[in-house]
């Protein structure tokens, strides 16, 4: 007699945190699939509960948690996420992350400092994480803390793309915040038919966060669009100062682009205030009402990561999204 088989073909599977259901739908609704319904609680004390409601044996799961505040709290909430479908018995588990948290934490500058960036990719790595998804770390290196694979995803293509279809690109000028994000400037500039760069040379007191001291810009923006870009947007100063600099250097209009906005109090406040013309984000992070302004543009990050998880679970080509040069 032959046996019958069930057809053991691997299921997809989207799991959502608390933290930025709305983020979870559009990644669903971009793949086809449903969130996987589960219930979440907190304890009296503060410790989470969590039980999914449909089994998980087998399934290529996908964990989505984004990290606004209270930070630690949904950190939590993923790393018992996770370890629930490690003993469901889920066949593969990937932690999306659109939003790495700690991810500043990512090196000593002076004795008896943590490297935190690493203890996250420690913590995910023992709760059962298999490989991760996220979106412009704050520095690519943070990858290596982590012992399996990485995908890093860039929302620069979408910035960009957005930029080019909004601003005429005669009289750009890329401007990176600081030296350290030139390599960053230099692919956009590419990716905006060559434009020409600047940067903003700053100085930070290393006991003072948030807050940097002199500036001044390096490059040619006079009279010229500024494109002033950054990896994420928190109390909003750094990159307020940075507008104030390039209009005292004679810049034209300025357009923030960034990927993470994180907007801190009082970041909606400073940027309204700042001069920018427009500042463009993604929804990495969920962007409450109190933290919009009129100049703010906030374009979804759903779409690149449902592409992403597409070809993770199909076991297609991640670079391939980015022309090849992720």
């Amino acid at each position: 007699m032959t046996a019958s088989w069930i057809d053991n073909q691997k299921n997809l599977m989207l799991f959502s945190g608390r933290a930025h259901p709305e983020l979870a739908e559009q990644v669903a609704k971009e793949l086809d699939v449903h969130v996987t319904p589960q219930t979440a609680r907190d304890f009296a004390n503060g410790e989470i509960f969590v039980r999914f409601e449909e089994s998980v044996r087998g399934s290529d799961a996908f964990v989505l948690q984004s990290f606004p505040a209270p930070l630690n709290q949904w950190l939590m909430e993923q790393l018992i996420m996770i370890d629930a479908l490690k003993r469901g018995s889920a066949k593969r588990i990937t932690a999306v992350l659109p939003f790495y948290p700690y991810a500043r934490q990512d090196k000593k500058h002076r004795g008896r400092e943590p490297i935190s960036a690493r203890l996250v990719a420690d913590l995910l790595k023992t709760a059962g994480a298999d490989r991760i998804i996220t979106v412009d770390l704050h520095t690519d290196q943070i990858q290596g803390f982590f012992d399996g694979p990485v995908d890093h995803m860039h929302a620069q293509l979408q910035l960009a793309e957005y930029i080019r279809t909004n601003y005429t690109l005669d009289h750009i000028t890329v401007v990176s915040p600081d030296s350290g994000r030139v390599r960053v400037a230099e692919k956009w500039a590419d990716s905006l038919g060559g434009s020409p760069l600047a940067f903003i040379h700053k100085t930070r007191d290393p006991l003072v966060p948030n807050q940097i001291k002199a500036n001044r810009v390096v490059g040619d923006v006079e009279g010229r669009t500024c494109i002033l870009i950054d990896d994420m947007i928190d109390t909003g100063g750094t990159i307020a100062g940075a507008v104030k600099v390039l209009k005292d250097a004679g810049a034209g209009d300025v357009v923030i682009a960034a990927t993470h906005g994180v907007l801190s109090d009082p970041a909606a406040e400073r940027l309204a205030a700042c001069g920018a013309k427009e500042v463009v984000v993604t929804n990495t992070l969920p962007i409450t009402e109190e933290k919009k302004f009129p100049a703010l543009t906030v374009l979804s990050i759903a779409p690149l990561l449902a592409r992403t998880i597409r070809e993770v679970f199909e076991n297609g080509s991640v670079t391939g999204l980015f022309n090849g040069n992720a």
